[in-house]
């Protein structure tokens, strides 16, 4: 196999808003039977929220809040988005759910040695940004960062650097988790010897970058030419990347195995009809069990 050699296991989540509900039932069936091997987990924007609930160990937590909240206009909505310059209220997420309304278990998240990345996009340089959450309630702009739409959030600075949604430079981010030739080095990370991936589109999904084009005309990003040149490219790099993320599934000996919607996903990003998010739901937590066997050997081969 190319790339580092590498030990353990990683986790890395796809993004897509809404469309994470799927995640949310794949995770839930592993919590449920106890899987948990993993040394690093790696989220991307509504994958980084998912991956938050899994380094806590809150079961179904990801699948009630974005059914609970789907419709309160604070959560995600144009209403928002006037009010707060965000349509994903960020006080109302990651305040008033965070710690009131459905908290986080922040003393579980903070004792799991599990490492977890929330991945950014850095609009300065146009580059993505693996950004470790090692405590809460601390490190939670790194994940308000990772899940910062463009268009429609404002820019969440931390650290002096300036973040939007990681989806536009790194959307699957298994090659840095598995340390593939080319692929970005993490200060203070070893490379995964296997990654377990969970995205959020069915294989034969392909990216048109329509909204990648209205990002660019909108000029809002003009002052971060590199942004923009990364946004202008992310459709093709995109498609790229799942190319070869399947492509690799397919290799004997695999250092990666990929859960996927059964079927074409029919939920927006910003979905709020509860009967198609429900249903997909539902779906991931079919795939999981359908495939708990695969996992669970993939992720100890020296068991089977």
């Amino acid at each position: 196999m190319e790339g580092a050699k590498g030990s353990g296991n990683a986790l890395v989540l796809e993004g897509g808003g809404f469309r994470s509900m799927f995640t949310a039932g794949v995770l839930d069936v592993l919590q449920e039977h106890g899987v948990y091997d993993f040394d690093s987990v790696w989220g991307v924007s509504a994958g980084a929220i998912n991956a938050a609930s899994f380094k806590s160990r809150q079961i179904g937590r990801t699948m009630r809040i974005m059914l609970a909240f789907r419709d309160d206009k604070r959560f995600m909505s144009l209403w928002s988005l006037a009010r707060t310059g965000d349509l994903a209220g960020g006080k109302f997420m990651y305040d008033e759910i965070q710690n009131h309304l459905d908290p986080g278990d922040d003393e579980t998240f903070n004792s799991n040695p599990l490492r977890m990345f929330a991945v950014a996009s850095d609009v300065v340089f146009g580059t993505p940004a693996y950004l470790e959450c090692k405590r809460f309630p601390d490190d939670l702009p790194y994940v308000r960062a990772s899940a910062s739409m463009p268009l429609v959030s404002r820019l969440v600075d931390v650290g002096g650097h300036r973040y939007l949604d990681g989806g536009t430079t790194d959307s699957i981010p298994f090659e840095v988790a598995l340390g593939r030739p080319g692929a970005p080095k993490v200060d203070g990370y070893e490379p995964a010897s296997r990654a377990l991936v969970v995205v959020t589109q069915h294989r034969s999904y392909v990216k048109s970058g329509a909204n990648e084009r209205a990002v660019v005309r909108s000029h809002r990003y003009d002052g971060f030419p590199y942004y923009l040149e990364a946004t202008s490219t992310r459709a093709e790099r995109y498609n790229a990347k799942r190319e070869r993320l399947f492509s690799l599934a397919k290799e004997d000996e695999s250092p990666v195995l990929v859960l996927e919607p059964k079927r074409p996903v029919e939920v927006g990003a910003t979905e709020h009809d509860g009967e198609k998010l429900l249903s997909l739901y539902l779906e991931g937590r079919s795939v999981a069990e359908e495939r708990l066997g695969d996992v669970e050997s993939f992720l100890s081969p020296e068991r089977g």
